[in-house]
């Protein structure tokens, strides 16, 4: 259940009208790592783990909840760098800044250079923010990553508040006005926030990794296949010990070759680590069991209902009624 309070949770401020960054902040308000793609993504992550991770749905909501409070911040800032805008659609044309445009060819190829940018913006808006990133291209659902698995969720979720955040960032150089700064550095901020709550959920859950149920060929989870030629570089990627199942890094020079002589790498033999085909079976059966477990017992047979208004005062129908 949803309730508005009209107030902003950060009250955000303009110090004159700038229509042309508020197309660049359209970015954030219908683009693909804007706040209402953040706001559905949690929102609908949230669902499949309202019974089997009561905690995380919590977490999700929350944080949905308040990305889109976030957008309440971006279309009021769009809005008042809009201001005077929808006043002047609404003139007359003889006495609109329109007409008053085609006086001036420097202007009227702004004009049009707008336009070709995002006529929608200036011709369907009405002078409000609408849907759609700065380019015009509107708001999709593909947006959306959504997998029913809390391991894979969380790490996209810390993916996407990243690509938030340096978008804030990168907006931050195309305005001077202090009050929009003030907004859009607060906005960064709780990207991330965001970011280390979800690190933090996604540390609860164990085993986290590899994310899903299924693990890893142990004949390809730790090779390292030097794909380019030119200057090589050793790194904590190609050698030492992997990150999670902390496997000896194998790096192979000669990939073609390599290829070749395991006949297309069917032929690929375990080494550096001491897991094997069996064992591999074996966690992932025991991960399988374990995750049907959580759901089943979540999930009890019989009647469902999602919230409880007090199951004392809750009738339960008679099947048979109106037959």
């Amino acid at each position: 259940m949803f309730h508005h309070i009209k107030d902003l949770q950060f009250n955000a401020r303009v110090s004159r009208p700038d229509p042309k960054f508020a197309r660049l902040l359209l970015q954030q308000f219908g683009g693909p790592n804007g706040e209402l793609k953040a706001a559905m993504q949690y929102f609908i992550q949230a669902f499949p783990c309202r019974k089997t991770h009561p905690d995380k749905y919590d977490l999700l909501m929350d944080i949905a909840t308040e990305e889109f409070s976030h957008l309440e911040i971006v279309g009021a800032t769009i809005q008042m760098l809009l201001t005077g805008v929808a006043g002047k659609l609404k003139e007359e044309a003889d006495e609109s800044e329109l007409m008053q445009i085609l006086d001036g060819k420097s202007k009227r190829d702004d004009l049009v250079h707008d336009a070709f940018i995002h006529p929608h913006f200036y011709v369907e808006s009405g002078g409000g923010p609408m849907l759609t990133d700065s380019m015009g291209n509107p708001w999709s659902g593909n947006f959306i990553n959504a997998n029913g698995d809390l391991t894979v969720d969380m790490r996209s979720n810390m993916g996407a508040e990243s690509r938030a955040k340096i978008v804030y960032e990168y907006l931050m150089q195309f305005t001077d006005d202090p009050y929009v700064k003030e907004s859009l550095s607060f906005l960064m901020t709780r990207e991330i926030a965001h970011y280390q709550m979800f690190e933090a959920a996604l540390a609860t859950i164990e085993p986290n990794f590899p994310p899903g149920i299924l693990q890893g060929d142990p004949r390809f989870s730790n090779t390292y296949f030097n794909m380019s030629r030119g200057e090589d570089f050793k790194g904590p990627w190609n050698e030492g010990q992997t990150t999670q199942l902390g496997e000896t890094l194998r790096n192979i020079d000669d990939p073609a070759a390599h290829v070749r002589a395991t006949e297309g790498l069917t032929q690929e033999t375990i080494s550096g680590t001491d897991r094997t085909p069996e064992l591999v079976q074996e966690l992932a059966a025991e991960l399988s069991a374990q995750r049907s477990a959580e759901i089943k017992a979540a999930n009890p047979p019989g009647p469902m209902q999602w919230s409880d208004y007090g199951t004392e005062n809750t009738t339960t129908p008679d099947p048979s009624a109106g037959e």
